[in-house]
């Protein structure tokens, strides 16, 4: 099943199902997982500000994967903590059975007038995609959730080549996806790349995220208002590990746009069993 059917089933329901497909090892990709769980986020937003969702996007948002999601029905529920006259917090989880699978906190903003205003890094100066290699969609050997994307590997190694450098990155985009860009794409693309912590183990070895912080940036607010980005557009994401030590590792990642507008900004925890 496509990324979008998946996403627009999500909205008008608190239970969902997670079609094969979408797998990493024994759970759902993270970054799917984080996609349905925002869409209750959102629309329990959209009740708070009496519809002005587009006047209070998101600024960030922090998951906790609590345990592996399986393939199958996913109950979700949100909450409103508080909705004060420029932020909105709110928190939601997915269960299955009655065990809490994911359970994520977001903070939501309207824009205020500032004098602070610090421009970000540029983009990385990656090859064109067309010039840059392919990560190849193996049957069985990597995550079943990597056929629905493109990858093409612009900075650092491929997982388990026992490469010393400590960044990941490259090109990304949804093989099957079209439509304008939305929040819950942006989540899916900035998780989908292997953990950069991958390409410095030389043997096979399983990685799985603990925790995840993301923070969209205004340009990704304006690129959605705007409907100037399609969801099937090349997108260059950079991630880099920043400290590992005792089987976890802290991973910083960036995603922009081909135009090399910066998009989110995040942060993993990660675990590493190799």
């Amino acid at each position: 099943m496509e990324f979008n059917t998946l996403i627009e089933n999500a909205k008008d329901t608190a239970k969902v199902t997670i079609p094969g497909g979408w797998t990493q090892g024994r759970a759902t990709f993270g970054g799917l997982a984080a996609a349905l769980l925002y869409q209750p986020m959102e629309a329990a937003l959209e009740a708070a500000t009496q519809g002005a969702i587009a006047e209070t996007p998101l600024r960030s948002m922090t998951i906790s994967f609590v345990a592996p999601a399986a393939a199958g029905e996913l109950d979700t529920r949100s909450r409103v903590l508080r909705a004060g006259r420029s932020a909105v917090q709110i928190e939601a989880h997915a269960s299955q059975g009655d065990q809490i699978v994911t359970a994520a906190l977001a903070s939501f903003g309207k824009p205020r007038q500032s004098t602070i205003a610090v421009s970000p890094d540029a983009a990385p100066q990656f090859r064109a995609p067309d010039e840059c290699e392919a990560l190849p969609y193996i049957e069985g050997l990597v995550p079943e959730f990597t056929q629905h994307f493109d990858y093409r590997l612009a900075a650092g190694a491929f997982p388990f080549s026992g490469s010393s450098e400590p960044h990941l990155g490259g090109w990304i985009r949804f093989r099957e996806s079209a439509g304008p860009v939305t929040t819950a794409h942006l989540l899916a693309l900035i998780d989908a790349w292997p953990p950069a912590v991958l390409s410095m183990l030389k043997d096979l070895a399983a990685a799985s995220s603990l925790t995840w912080t993301l923070e969209m940036m205004p340009t990704a607010h304006r690129v959605k208002a705007e409907r100037s980005a399609d969801s099937g557009d090349w997108w260059q994401y950079l991630a880099e590990v920043e400290q590992a030590e005792d089987g976890y590792g802290a991973i910083r990642a960036r995603l922009w746009d081909a135009d090399g507008r910066l998009m989110a900004l995040s942060r993993q925890t990660v675990t590493v069993f190799g």
